[in-house]
Order: C-alpha cells, then structure tokens, then sequence
C-alpha cells in the first residue's frame, strides 16, 4: 500500500542510489556477494565515501573500520548519529542494512538542500561487518564502539584463506593497532537511530508502513553435545542401542515444543546445525552436536524456554542411557530502545498522517550495542513477502519514502529538544 504525503525525502534519487549500491557485489544469481572487506564490499566503502564528500561532510574511518560523515553544528553538542550497515550475507539482498545508510545519506542530501542548519552535528555511520563473517566477528563495528571488542579479540584471527583480520581491517581504513581508541567515542553522541527492513511479515500483513521498534531480541545459544555408543549398524539389536542421533533428534523436537508452548509471538527457538559422528551409513551415530538457539524479547521468556528444555533433556538422557553436554557461548540480553527516541519517532509519524506498528525487533542489529553508549532507537520498513538474506529481498518505495520522511523530522525534533541545559536526561 503507497501513501501520499508531502514531499521531504526525494524517492527517486533513494531508489537510484539503491540500485546502484545493489551492483557491487551482484553475482549472476542476482543477489549480492558483499562480505565484509571482500573486494565488492571495500569498492562499496569507497562509493558511499565520494557520496559523502559530494555532500561536503567530513569523513573519517575509525579504527574499527566505521565510516562516520559529519555534517557541522551550530553548537558544540554531541552529535545525533544515524545509519547501519552496507555488508551483506552471501547471496543476500540489497535492501539488509544498506537501505539504512543510504536513507542517511539522503537526509543529509535534503538538509543541504533545504539549507537547515542544525544545533547538533549529525553524523551518518556505516558500521562494519554487521553480518556473520568468515573472521567470525558479527556486529563488529558497534561492538568495538561500545567497547565489547578489545585488541586481543583480533590477534590471530584468520578467514579460511588464511587472511589476518588485522590486516583485512588495515586494507579497509581501520587500524588495529589503535583499535581500542575506538571506545570511548570522540566525539560523543546525543543518540543514535537505524532504518532497517523488518526482515519479517508482521508489517506487511497489518498495511502499516512504518514500525517503530520497542526492543532488540535476546539470543541465547548452546552448543548441546550428545554422546551414546557408536556400534555396528547391522549386528547390533534394537533394545541394546545407544544411539546419539536418536537421542539428538529427540532434543531437536524438545526445543521446538519449548517454544511453541510459550505462545508467545516473539519467541522462537532452533536447531540449525547438526554433527553428526562418524556419519556412515553402516555405524550407529555416537555423538552428534548441535547448536541450539532461543530468542525472546524478555529475558524472563528466554529463562522459560531454556528451563523447559533442561527438564526435557534431564528425561530423555535418562530414558535413553545416553549423556547429554550443554555448553552456553551466547547470552545476548534483550535490549529496550530508547522511550525519548520511540515517543519522538511515533509522535512523526503521527503528525505525517503514517500508522505504525510498535514491535520487537526478532533480530540483532547494531542499535543493540550502541545501546551501551548512547540513546538508541531503530525504525523498521516492510519487508514484502517477509523476505530477507536472499535476492528477492525487497521493500516497496512508498514505505521506504515513509520511514525516511519520518527519520528525517524526528532528527529535527530530537536537534531541537535534546541537550537542553537543565532538560536533557537520559
């Protein structure tokens, strides 16, 4: 569904730097291969610098690789920060956090050209290596600004071809040698707001064209090592078996059942991968390993849903005479946005005639770790069909134009109302 409101954001120039931001990277599946610091992804960082220094802001790369473009203040205030990201999975889509730069890319392009001046600097961000990588490091860029990230976190660290993260990031602007000089941030910032696809259904099936987001998902995840006795397939009976795959595929079905009797929208839970050992056909499984994870909006449901699961593995080890291992590597607290960013977002919205739709946000985005540094908040745009990480990624203009018209007036908002000697808590 489009909607007609007054012109703020210019659509047309948006879709142009949309689609061709979507070439680097395009492979002939026509999706995108723009992994952080591949080829693609580094000529991608050049174009959105040129764009930037078009617009006459300030660029710097900072040590973690982030491109950040001042546009100047009136006054010496922190500066109002807005972006995301512009890797992407492989094969993946062009709209995943790309559509967020580009959107503050044409605020800043409209500010110019409406010749605002505002009382806060502003500064678009581009954060590196969002998406999971093959160094391993996702959100990578927000964590190191948040000071999540240290030093020794990169030594050492390889692709699988053998590549150095710490020379991958020196090939990108950062340096790691400075690394920790990305936290604390100079300058500071008043806020930091994202436009992000939703990368689900809920907005498209309500009609609503922007989503204002209440709070970033928690990921919980464990690594579950099952361990029975591997034995010859064909000479060992039934009622002597020890088998771990068995076992295993009983605990897959233990987490979807953990879930599902939450009844809770926003809570899910899955089992992606699974190692299954030796894996011949003719040996009875000994040990399979797999990787479980659960997301919740509260800390409390995700409690829930790991007890559940606990008490069902306790049984079934027992029933089954096999031994099961859990191992937590992952315990990502929900993460709440800021209520002055989504009462200020919201009351825009209104005031352009546009319906929202406040949600939790199901997956993790870097407003999650900037959280820890400054006031966060996050505008979602509907993803049509609820398709994401894939090339029909898409998202239609008018709701794009929607989410954009609504950032560019509560950044207005938030330069006029925040840092208010005497008025401004957090």
């Amino acid at each position: 569904m489009c909607y007609l409101k007054k012109p703020t954001i210019n659509g047309a120039r948006l879709q142009r730097k949309i689609e061709e931001l979507g070439q680097f990277g395009k492979n002939e599946k026509g999706g995108l291969d723009r992994t952080t610091f591949t080829s693609a992804e580094l000529a991608a960082r050049e174009w959105l610098q040129t764009q930037c220094v078009s617009l006459g802001l300030d660029v710097k790369c900072d040590p973690a690789a982030n491109i950040w473009a001042f546009r100047n203040g009136r006054q010496p205030l922190p500066a109002i920060s807005f972006g995301s990201h512009m890797d992407t999975v492989p094969n993946g889509g062009m709209y995943d956090g790309a559509l967020g730069v580009l959107i503050a890319l044409e605020v800043m392009e409209r500010l110019n050209e409406e010749r605002i001046e505002t009382r806060h600097p502003f500064a678009l961000v581009s954060f590196t290596a969002e998406e999971p990588n093959p160094f391993g490091l996702s959100t990578f860029g927000s964590r190191a600004v948040a000071g999540k990230l240290t030093k020794q976190d990169l030594e050492g660290v390889t692709d699988d071809n053998g590549l150095l993260l710490t020379e991958a990031l020196r090939q990108a602007g950062g340096d790691p040698d400075r690394f920790e000089d990305t936290h604390p941030l100079a300058p500071p910032l008043s806020a930091y707001l994202e436009v992000h696809i939703e990368q689900g259904k809920r907005l498209v099936t309500s009609s609503i064209p922007v989503g204002i987001v209440s709070g970033i998902t928690g990921i919980y995840r464990e690594r579950v090592t099952v361990t029975g006795d591997a034995n010859h397939a064909g000479t060992t009976v039934m009622v002597e078996r020890k088998d771990a795959l068995a076992a295993a595929a009983e605990v897959v079905v233990a987490v979807e059942q953990a879930a599902a009797e939450m009844q809770a929208e926003e809570v899910v839970a899955t089992v992606g991968t699974l190692d299954v050992r030796p894996n011949a056909a003719n040996i009875i499984p000994g040990q399979v390993e797999m990787v479980v994870e659960i997301r919740g909006k509260t800390s409390a449901e995700i409690d829930a849903v790991h007890h559940a699961l606990n008490s069902q593995i306790a049984e079934l080890a027992r029933r089954r005479g096999v031994s099961i291992k859990q191992e937590t590597f992952l315990s990502q607290r929900p993460v709440p946005m800021d209520k002055l960013l989504i009462d200020t977002l919201a009351e825009q919205a209104d005031s352009l005639g546009y319906k929202t739709l406040t949600l939790g946000s199901m997956a993790g985005h870097d407003a999650a770790h900037m959280a820890a540094v400054t006031r966060s908040g996050m505008l979602f745009v509907p993803s049509i069909g609820g398709k994401s990480h894939c090339p029909e990624e898409a998202s239609a203009l008018c709701d794009i134009e929607a989410a954009a018209n609504v950032l560019f007036h509560a950044l207005l908002k938030l330069d006029q109302n925040l840092d208010q000697k005497g008025t401004d808590t957090r």
